[in-house]
């Protein structure tokens, strides 16, 4: 039986960040125990193997050390066997204890949203730790035995200079860290940044200015020994993200947890982004999930090529063939030509023949518009 990745979202917060539109609430003690329990008892029920873990949110580290060792036991039986296991952790909460918890209990990957080294910048992305804060938390962890350390980072923010955003890059390649997670900061509607935005108390960088940031990180980060390898992540060598790779690869992933996805046999299932209500049902026995769809033939095609070509590597023509069916260049002959003459894709070539595609650094820049046209 084939491995899967396995997510589970953890959806309590301190509080909510100016820019964050995933589901999360405002940590609650007993709900969150009733959740670890309902997650718990559906981690025992999983029949397939698992190759990669990843606990996400939300604030995962908002849990307690009780709470977090309980459901990270939970998972010892997936854990020790070849499997990237992956905890999200946010500085203010993220403590030397369950920093050590996490390695007894088998975790292999800390991912730290660092976000910024500028206590102004993290006040207007709503971050509730200091800069001091976010270093510690990745010396910390670095000192107490984790080896593979990513690190979350946001450019873009309101005001920002080139200048700043260069030297915050700077800072994160002499951490010791494995890998860096690069994001321009977006304005998603419903949050308060969004709002702010639309009141005139938030003034986006220009396109111009965020495109020049981007650009510089994407030469300055492999120059110093991180490969790009999608586009917003950069790692050394052996330390891509084997988690996401499945995603970008359209391969199967559970998801279990309020508003988590799941792509089984075929099939993705949404469910419910309510934690009262989550808690209620999966304790009944009743169904989480609010919407389920099977994705075949040409859909699955045009979603594969959609995620895939956000890699490095790109889509090569033979495996595309094999996961979908579908031969790329009969099902978007107009589209490719179209990209490639606007200088966002490339083809790759073999002893005179097309293998295939693979974004340019144009196409990194504008990589929204490359996906939309292959959906």
């Amino acid at each position: 039986m084939q491995a899967v990745s396995l997510y589970i979202h953890i959806p309590f917060c301190a509080s909510k960040c100016a820019y964050c539109d995933f589901y999360s609430v405002k940590y609650d003690g007993a709900a969150a125990k009733a959740y670890i329990d309902v997650i718990c008892g559906q981690v025992g029920k999983i029949e397939r193997p698992v190759s990669t873990i990843f606990i996400g949110g939300g604030t995962p580290t908002v849990l307690g050390t009780a709470l977090l060792k309980k459901l990270l036991h939970s998972l010892r039986k997936y854990s020790g066997k070849g499997a990237e296991f992956t905890v999200e952790a946010n500085p203010e909460s993220l403590t030397p204890d369950k920093i050590g918890l996490f390695l007894d209990e088998g975790v292999n990957r800390i991912s730290i949203g660092v976000q910024s080294f500028r206590d102004g910048k993290l006040a207007k992305l709503g971050r509730i730790h200091d800069a001091k804060k976010a270093r510690n938390a990745v010396l910390t962890s670095k000192k107490k035995g984790f080896g593979n350390i990513n690190a979350d980072l946001i450019f873009g923010a309101p005001g920002e200079t080139f200048a700043e955003c260069a030297a915050e890059l700077k800072e994160a390649v002499k951490l010791p860290v494995t890998h860096l997670s690069c994001y321009c900061l977006s304005y998603e509607k419903g949050t308060p940044l969004y709002k702010a935005k639309a009141d005139g108390n938030a003034v986006p960088v220009e396109e111009e200015s965020a495109a020049r940031m981007y650009s510089y990180v994407m030469d300055f980060l492999p120059e110093h020994g991180f490969g790009h390898y999608e586009v917003s992540n950069f790692a050394r060598k052996g330390y891509a993200c084997r988690h996401n790779l499945n995603y970008w690869d359209n391969k199967e992933y559970i998801g279990l947890g309020a508003s988590a996805v799941s792509y089984i046999d075929g099939i993705r299932k949404k469910t419910l982004p309510d934690v009262d209500e989550y808690i209620k049902r999966a304790s009944s026995g009743a169904s989480t999930t609010t919407s389920s769809e099977r994705l075949a033939g040409e859909r699955k095609a045009r979603e594969t090529a959609a995620v895939k070509i956000r890699t490095a590597e790109g889509i090569n023509f033979r495996w595309f063939k094999e996961m979908t069916g579908c031969d790329l260049m009969e099902l978007e002959p107009d589209a490719m030509h179209k990209l490639r003459d606007a200088g966002l894709i490339k083809f790759r070539m073999s002893k005179g023949k097309r293998t295939g595609i693979s974004l340019t650094k144009r196409g990194f820049l504008l990589c929204d518009t490359v996906s939309s046209e292959l959906l």
